[in-house]
C-alpha cells in the first residue's frame, strides 16, 4: 500500500507540482504499475485561453494540480483552483453571474438521504451552487436503487454518501466533501447542521424528517425538500421565519419524539397530510395500498428523481443570491403539463422563410393643387417614420406645422420634428415647381414653445432645378439592404456637397476606412445604450411595425429592416425589457451594436448632414438639406438608409442625462468622439448621418398617413 492509499475513500487527494511532499506522493504512484495516467491539462488549458472575455494573467499562470482518485486507481492532471472553477462554469453565465458564482462557490449544503439525494447533490455540485457539501446517508447502495440513482453495479454494497461523494469529486475535486455514513440520527444530528447555510433533507423516516426541521429552525436554516410523485416541493423558510410551525404545520404540531415512538403504520397519516394525499398521483396512492403486500417499497422513477434536482438547484441558488421564494408547497406536475399539450400559435410576424409580402405605395390623394402638394410633403422623412407633422390645406396655400402632440426623448427639443418638418416644406416646394406654382414660403417659429410653421403660398412661378427633382422626390425611400462598397467619384461627392448647400446645410462624406471604422464603433456603441436605457428601448420598439400592428399607416415595417429570419427572431427577443434590464445590470450587451457597425463598415460612405445655429428653423433648413442630398444620393444609384445615434439631437449635457441618466458620461464621450472625428464646428448642429451603399431595391417603402382633406380657412 502506498502513501497516498491512507486517505479517505470519497475524497481526490490534490497534489502541487513542485511541492517536495507532493513530488514524492506522486512518484511513489507513477512508480506503481496498477496506476493509471490521464493528462488533459494542455486541452485545458486550451479551452481557459479561448475564453470570452480573455481571462487574466493571474488565471493563465496558474499552476496546475495532480488529482489522485484512490477507488479509480488514476491519477489525474487539472487546472489549478480558480482556472478550473472558471472553465468549468463559463457555460453557466449569464444564467448566472459571475457574482452570484462567486457568491454561491461558499455555501455549505447538506443533504440528508442519498437516494433522492444523491441526483440533488450532484446537480447542485454541477450547477457551481456550492463550495461545500455534508452528504449523510447509513445505507448502502443496493441493485434496487439503481433504478433511479446514477450509480453503477459496481458500487452496490457501498455507502450511499460514499457513492455520490465520489462521484461529486470525480466532476470537481476542489469541492469541499464530508462524509457521514452513520447517517441523521439524534447522534449526529449537530455534527450534520453545524456551520451549514442551506439544508435538503430527503429521509425516509419522518420522524428524522421533523427532528432535522426542528433542529434547524433553532438554528435558522433554510429546509428544502422535494418527491418523486407529481413534483411536490417542499420550502420552509427558518432563516427568514424562526417562529413558523414545522412542515407547515401539516403535522398538526406532534414532535419528533413523539413520532418515533409510533409503529410504522401510525405514522402513515402523518405522512399523508404532508404530501397531500388527495393530490398524489393515482398509481402511487394505489401503490400504499401493495406495500409490503406486492410492493417491497415505495415506488420511485429516475425522471421524477431528475426533475426534483432541478427544482432544488433552482431554489438554492435564489436563497443564495437573496431572489424571492417563500415559504411553501408547489407541485411541477410533468404528466398535467404533457396532457395539456396545445399547438403553437402561427407566427404572427414575418414568415419564416423570410420572404416578405410587397406593400403597395400608398397613393397620393385625391384632390386639387394644394392637396397635391400637401400629399407630397407627407412623403418626407422622419425619425422612425412618425411623421411629427401637421399639415393643413386652405385656398392656395399649405400649412405645415411641428405636431406638439407628438414626443419621444431622441426628438430633443423637437429639433428631430423641425428636420421632418423641414424636409416636407422641401417636398411642398418641388410639387408646387412641378406644377408651376411656385409661390412663396414663410415661417412663424414660437422657440419657447417648441413651435415652428411653414406657410406655404401658391403662386405663378417656376423653379426649374426643383421641377425636375419631383418623380425623384417621389420615388426616394429608405433602403436598409446590406450594401456593397463602392468608390464615391469626386463629381458625386461635390455635386452632393453643393445640394447641401443650396438649402442652407453642410455635408461631410467619410469614406475612408480608419473614419468608417471610426464611425461604426461609435454608433454601435450609441445604439448599446439605446437598448439598454428603458425609455428609449420602449420608444425604438414602439416605431417598429410587425405585420397586423396598428396603426400601420406609420413606423418602422420590420420587413424594410431587411433582416434574415435569424435576425428576425433575435430581434423579438431584444424587443423584451427584461432581456435589456439584464444586459444593463451585467453591463454586457456589445453585441448590441453589431447591426450598426456591419452596416457603416459596409457603405460606401457615411454623410453627415450639420446646420449653423441651433433654432427650430435652423434644424428645418437641415431637415431641406437631407432631403435634397438624400434624392440627389438615390440619383446617383445610391441605397440610403438614415441612422440616428442617441445623441443626435442632444445639445447640452443636461439633454443627454435627460434621455439616459445612466449612461449620459458615455453619450457625453460618443458625441464628442464624433463630433471631432468629422471636425464639426462649435457653432454647427448635427442634423442626420445617411448611409450611402450600392444595393438592390428595398423590400418595401414605408407607410405614409393619408390627408384627411379637412381644408381650414385661408388666414
Amino acid at each position: 500500500m502506498t502513501q497516498a492509499d491512507e486517505v479517505e475513500p470519497f475524497r481526490a487527494v490534490l497534489l502541487s507540482p513542485g511541492d517536495p511532499a507532493d513530488d514524492a506522493v506522486l512518484d511513489q504512484l507513477l512508480g506503481d504499475p496498477r496506476i493509471v495516467l490521464v493528462d488533459s491539462r494542455e486541452e485545458q488549458l486550451r479551452c481557459l485561453r479561448e475564453l470570452r472575455p480573455s481571462p487574466a494573467s493571474s488565471l493563465l499562470d496558474e499552476p496546475t494540480r495532480w488529482a489522485y482518485y484512490p477507488w479509480r486507481q488514476s491519477v489525474v492532471g487539472i487546472l489549478g483552483p480558480r482556472a478550473y472553477r472558471t472553465v468549468r462554469l463559463d457555460r453557466n453565465r449569464n444564467l448566472i453571474t459571475p457574482g452570484e458564482q462567486e457568491r454561491l462557490g461558499e455555501l455549505r449544503i447538506g443533504v440528508a438521504g442519498l437516494s433522492v439525494g444523491h441526483v440533488i447533490a450532484h446537480a447542485l455540485a454541477q450547477q457551481g451552487l456550492c463550495g461545500e457539501l455534508r452528504l449523510a446517508d447509513f445505507d448502502q447502495l443496493e441493485l434496487s436503487n439503481l433504478n433511479r440513482i446514477p450509480a453503477t453495479v459496481l458500487e452496490v454494497g457501498v455507502n450511499k454518501a460514499i457513492v455520490a461523494a465520489r462521484r461529486i469529486a470525480e466532476l470537481d475535486p476542489y469541492i469541499r466533501l464530508e462524509v457521514m455514513t452513520a447517517g441523521v440520527t439524534t447522534g449526529t444530528l449537530d455534527a450534520f447542521l453545524d456551520g451549514l447555510d442551506v439544508v435538503v433533507e430527503e429521509c425516509d423516516s419522518m420522524d428524522i424528517k421533523v427532528m432535522v426541521r426542528e433542529a434547524a429552525r433553532q438554528r435558522r436554516l433554510p429546509v428544502l425538500m422535494c418527491t418523486s410523485d407529481r413534483g411536490l416541493v417542499d420550502v420552509e423558510r427558518f432563516d427568514l421565519e424562526p417562529e413558523r410551525p414545522i412542515l407547515h404545520g401539516l403535522l398538526g404540531g406532534v414532535t419528533s419524539t413523539q413520532l418515533a415512538g409510533l409503529a410504522v403504520k401510525d405514522k402513515i397519516p402523518y405522512m399523508l397530510r404532508h404530501l397531500d394525499a388527495e393530490r398524489v398521483s393515482p398509481r402511487l396512492a394505489a401503490s400504499f395500498v401493495e406495500v409490503g403486500q406486492t410492493l417491497s417499497s415505495w415506488p420511485q422513477l429516475a425522471g421524477d428523481v431528475v426533475l426534483g434536482a432541478a427544482v432544488m438547484a433552482e431554489a438554492v441558488r435564489r436563497i443564495a443570491v437573496g431572489e424571492a421564494i417563500p415559504s411553501g408547497q408547489a407541485r411541477i406536475d410533468i404528466a398535467a403539463t404533457l396532457s395539456a399539450l396545445q399547438e403553437p400559435a402561427a407566427p404572427s410576424h414575418t414568415e419564416i422563410n423570410g420572404s416578405p409580402v410587397e406593400v403597395a405605395d400608398e397613393p397620393p390623394n385625391p384632390g386639387g393643387l394644394v392637396e397635391v402638394v400637401a400629399a407630397a410633403a407627407t412623403r418626407a422623412p422622419s425619425g422612425g417614420n412618425m411623421q411629427p407633422w401637421s399639415i393643413q390645406t386652405a385656398d392656395n396655400e399649405v400649412r405645415i406645422s411641428i405636431d406638439t402632440g407628438y414626443t419621444s426623448l431622441m426628438d430633443v427639443g423637437r429639433r428631430g420634428s423641425a428636420v421632418a418638418v423641414g424636409a416636407a416644406v422641401f417636398n411642398a416646394r418641388v410639387a408646387a415647381a412641378a406644377h408651376r406654382a411656385v409661390g412663396s414660403v414663410d415661417w412663424l417659429a414660437d422657440e419657447p414653445y417648441s413651435q415652428l410653421t411653414a406657410v406655404i403660398r401658391l403662386g405663378g412661378g417656376h423653379d426649374d432645378a426643383l421641377e425636375q427633382l419631383y418623380k425623384p422626390m417621389l420615388e426616394r425611400t429608405t433602403n436598409r439592404r446590406p450594401g456593397v462598397r463602392q468608390a464615391i467619384g469626386y463629381e458625386v461627392d461635390a455635386s452632393l456637397r453643393a445640394a447641401a448647400a443650396d438649402e442652407g446645410g453642410r455635408l461631410r462624406l467619410l469614406t475612408a476606412d480608419g473614419d468608417l471604422q471610426d464611425v461604426a464603433e461609435v454608433f454601435a456603441a450609441a445604439d448599446r445604450v439605446r437598448y439598454l436605457t428603458p425609455a428609449l428601448h420602449r420608444e425604438m420598439f414602439a416605431e417598429l411595425r410587425w405585420p397586423g400592428d396598428e396603426p400601420a399607416d406609420c413606423g418602422i415595417d420590420v420587413d424594410s429592416l431587411e433582416l434574415d429570419p435569424a435576425d428576425v427572431a433575435v430581434l423579438d427577443i431584444l424587443r423584451r425589457p427584461e432581456v435589456m434590464a439584464h444586459l444593463e445590470d451585467w453591463d454586457a450587451g456589445v453585441a448590441l451594436g453589431n447591426n450598426v457597425r456591419e452596416q457603416i463598415c459596409n457603405a460606401s460612405a457615411i454623410g453627415v448632414i450639420t446646420v449653423q445655429g441651433s433654432a427650430l428653423l435652423d434644424f428645418a433648413r437641415g431637415g431641406a438639406a437631407v432631403e435634397v442630398v438624400w434624392i440627389a444620393a438615390q440619383q446617383r444609384g445610391f441605397a440610403v438608409q438614415p441612422i440616428s445615434p442617441a445623441f443626435l439631437h442632444a445639445i447640452s449635457d443636461d439633454e443627454l442625462s435627460g434621455m439616459s441618466a445612466r449612461f449620459a458620461p458615455e453619450l457625453r464621450s460618443l458625441r464628442r468622439r464624433f463630433r471631432q472625428l468629422c471636425a464639426i464646428e462649435p457653432d454647427e448642429s448635427l442634423v442626420l448621418v445617411l448611409k450611402l451603399s450600392h444595393a438592390g431595391p428595398p423590400s418595401v417603402r414605408s407607410r405614409r398617413r393619408r390627408l384627411h382633406g379637412a381644408r381650414s380657412t385661408p388666414g
